[in-house]
């Protein structure tokens, strides 16, 4: 590990993690037009090297995989494996602190990897032809201000990678997506800023009332009274609660999901969304605790009315990617219910909820965008008879349906199964409600994927799907086939994921007792 300035191959790795990205996008800034291919690969080749580095990162110092190093200082919550800690503005006692535990390292490599698959899915299919380099190096550019927020030890630090996805983002949308992207775009935009704002708020009251921006040493609350966390708390979970979007916040998400390109898509709802997830179990429960104690029964309610809310409406879409894009509410809602249960079982089941729902709805997005290249439609009643015309593509995306819904055996479940099981070991006459409307929910859940199913894949053929090419791009099975993977794999042998999160869970959760 590394610290108080000592830099070491753990520090150089984060360091390389955050900056290879942000190079790869000044690198493409300078090619030539006429050089946009050359330009894609070169970016996807970051974007490789970046994943590489990321995946190096649970090296230990002894070389051993998933150490669990001691923090040399501060409380017990955060103890990264490797830590980058250098002086950034030294008269406002701002520091560039980076660091990588079992909680933030499957975020970094899933972030590494769905931007790695984006940046390959464009190699052959450019949605706006000649300015494919202009968009990977912005996917580049959102992926330094991803990776940057897991990664950020220091609250001032977090804000600004948190505040870089933006304009990015923005443009991807605005740019490169469907015919009202610009509408969409701005919406995103505006709702973002509102959080923003209150996330601004909310770290100055922090770092002025504990005179330190470091989460290590705010882990638990150090140094903020109880009026302060309750004020923090509330800030931060509402501005957490924007980015996830968690509902009733989270009206501009299926407006962005639906304009985006489908590379906007997949990193909208893979990783985009768990930078509001993380902030709310990192920043706002770590360094509010008395706060998040208070509040939880609150977003408990809030969580499972997500869950019911968002299914209820996806029953009721006619269009594709507008019905997953609101999946991703109730989704979301079981990780918040994990997160309202300040336990154990409760946090596992967010984290390992977010990876799922990455993975899942990622590819989700990679297989609807397919469909809507291939039809130009993404209304449900004009998809029908998929398995007639392109069995693979039918296939594929019942398997997606099938891990979304939460199928034993694939990746979905083990969230929606901890995060009931969370509530219901919480006890009382609340939480006992509320995990049997959760799993109520889970079951709504299935409704309205199944019913996805029979629009899309079953029945004679529609016009648009009757002149389908059978077969698929061998790109397309090399960019689907890591998320196939993975939704099978994170399934059958979860500790993947729960493993490495089991002892930084255990520390957070002593911090904040």
């Amino acid at each position: 590990m590394t610290g108080g300035g000592d830099l070491t191959l753990g520090g150089v790795g984060l360091a390389a993690t955050v900056g290879l990205p942000a190079l790869g996008a000044l690198v493409l800034a300078l090619f030539p037009a006429r050089l946009d291919r050359a330009a894609r690969v070169t970016g996807t080749a970051f974007a490789a090297a970046t994943l590489v580095v990321g995946a190096l990162l649970a090296v230990g110092g002894s070389g051993d995989w998933f150490s669990y190093l001691p923090s040399s200082a501060g409380a017990p919550g955060v103890r990264p494996w490797h830590d980058l800690d250098l002086p950034w503005v030294p008269g406002l006692d701002l520091r560039f602190h980076l660091g990588v535990d079992g909680v933030s390292y499957p975020l970094v490599v899933l972030t590494a990897l769905l931007t790695l698959l984006c940046c390959g899915s464009l190699l052959w299919r450019v949605p706006a032809p000649g300015r494919g380099r202009t968009l990977v190096a912005l996917l580049l550019v959102v992926e330094v201000g991803i990776l940057g927020t897991f990664l950020a030890l220091d609250l001032v630090l977090f804000f600004l990678f948190f505040e870089v996805v933006l304009l990015p983002m923005y443009a991807v949308i605005a740019v490169w997506g469907d015919a009202d992207r610009r509408r969409a775009a701005r919406k995103f935009v505006l709702y973002t800023l509102f959080g923003s704002v209150l996330l601004l708020v909310g770290v100055l009251t922090v770092t002025t009332a504990a005179g330190t921006a470091d989460l290590v040493t705010l882990t638990g609350g150090t140094g903020l009274s109880r009026g302060t966390q309750l004020a923090a708390f509330t800030l931060l979970a509402i501005a957490f609660a924007v980015k996830s979007p968690l509902w009733p916040l989270h009206t501009w998400l299926p407006d962005a999901h639906t304009q985006a390109p489908t590379v906007g898509s997949v990193i909208l709802a893979g990783v985009l969304l768990k930078m509001g997830t993380y902030g709310l179990i990192r920043v706002a429960v770590g360094v509010a605790p008395e706060g998040a104690r208070w509040a939880a029964p609150v977003l408990g309610i809030l969580a499972v009315a997500a869950i019911v809310v968002g299914s209820l409406v996806c029953l009721a879409q006619s269009e594709l990617k507008r019905l997953i894009a609101y999946s991703s509410v109730g989704h979301l809602g079981f990780v918040l219910l994990g997160i309202a249960t300040l336990t154990a079982t409760g946090f596992q089941a967010a984290l390992i909820g977010n990876i799922a729902h990455g993975v899942i709805t990622g590819l989700l997005f990679f297989l609807v965008g397919a469909i809507k290249d291939r039809t130009h439609t993404g209304a449900l009643a004009e998809l029908g008879g998929l398995r007639e015309s392109t069995p693979r593509l039918a296939g594929l995306l019942g398997f997606a349906a099938i891990a979304s819904l939460g199928l034993p055996g694939l990746a979905g479940f083990w969230g929606e199964a901890f995060a009931v099981a969370a509530a219901w070991q919480r006890g009382g006459a609340l939480w006992t409600t509320l995990a049997v409307l959760a799993a109520l929910g889970g079951a709504l859940t299935a409704a309205y994927l199944l019913r996805l199913l029979r629009r899309v894949t079953h029945g004679p053929a529609a016009p648009a799907v009757l002149a389908l090419a059978p077969n698929l791009a061998g790109a397309e099975v090399a960019v689907w086939g890591p998320l196939v993977l993975l939704a099978l794999v994170i399934g059958l042998a979860p500790a993947l994921v729960l493993g490495v999160a089991e002892a930084p869970v255990a520390a957070l959760l002593e911090a904040i007792r």
